[in-house]
């Protein structure tokens, strides 16, 4: 039996909402279910996703054609039944115009890809315009609302009401919050480049030992336990046609 595959879209209309923070967690939660996924990281030439996750990253500029065919034509052929796209900023909209352009839309609402969009809400009330925007494309997409409060405590700033206005004029949508993660903490995995995982594990970029500061990989742990709670609790791993989140890896 062939997985059907599954695309994760992760973007937003507004730069600076911490879209590749998102991205990294979702590639560590996957690795820590033993769920083969790949990644492409749109912010050509160079990418941050890229720097953190090179093995299974490729860079790609997705406004060209021949980008969208090394995306597109190669997943049933890929192994990893996953593809994560780490949308730049400014792009989320003409992204999925493209993927409607090539067809893509339709082949999810038939339901032979599974189609989802990790939209990340910035704090002003334009990144709540991109929602209706992108209400446009979300036939047969599940459709994730990430409020991110990686970067900045005082995120939101428009009211509970305007909010939801916005946000029930997408059926199904789905919200998920991000919570703050300790700044030295975060910059310490900066300067790192290794991924989240690596980072609490105390490796480095090639699984060698390495010497980080207990307190940090203390942050860290907590705040990824609590980001992959909210995946667990949108049922992530059955997204991806995977029925196993208990016997997980990486945990320590």
């Amino acid at each position: 039996m062939t997985t059907k595959p599954v695309v994760i879209v992760v973007g937003a209309d507004k730069g600076g909402v911490g879209k590749t923070t998102v991205s990294r967690t979702l590639l560590d939660y996957f690795s820590a279910n033993n769920i083969p996924t790949r990644a492409f990281d749109t912010e050509s030439p160079r990418g941050t996703l890229m720097r953190f996750h090179p093995d299974i990253t490729e860079i790609v500029d997705m406004t060209t054609t021949a980008d969208q065919m090394k995306i597109f034509d190669t997943l049933n052929a890929a192994s990893p039944s996953v593809t994560v796209i780490d949308v730049r900023a400014g792009l989320l909209s003409p992204a999925l115009a493209s993927l409607r352009d090539i067809g893509f839309l339709d082949a999810a609402k038939s339901g032979q890809i599974t189609f989802a969009v990790f939209h990340i809400l910035g704090p002003s009330i334009a990144s709540l315009d991109e929602i209706a925007q992108t209400a446009n494309f979300m036939q047969g997409a599940k459709y994730f609302l990430v409020k991110n409060f990686i970067n900045d405590t005082q995120f939101f700033q428009w009211d509970q009401a305007t909010y939801n206005s916005y946000f029930h004029r997408i059926k199904d949508a789905t919200e998920l919050t991000i919570p703050k993660l300790n700044e030295m903490a975060y910059e310490q995995v900066e300067v790192s480049s290794v991924p989240f995982l690596k980072f609490v594990a105390n490796k480095g970029v090639h699984d060698e030992a390495a010497n980080y500061s207990f307190v940090l990989r203390g942050y860290v742990r907590h705040w990824l336990a609590n980001v992959w709670s909210e995946f667990d609790r949108i049922k992530l791993t059955d997204l991806v046609g995977s029925g196993k989140s208990a016997t997980r890896g990486g945990e320590k």
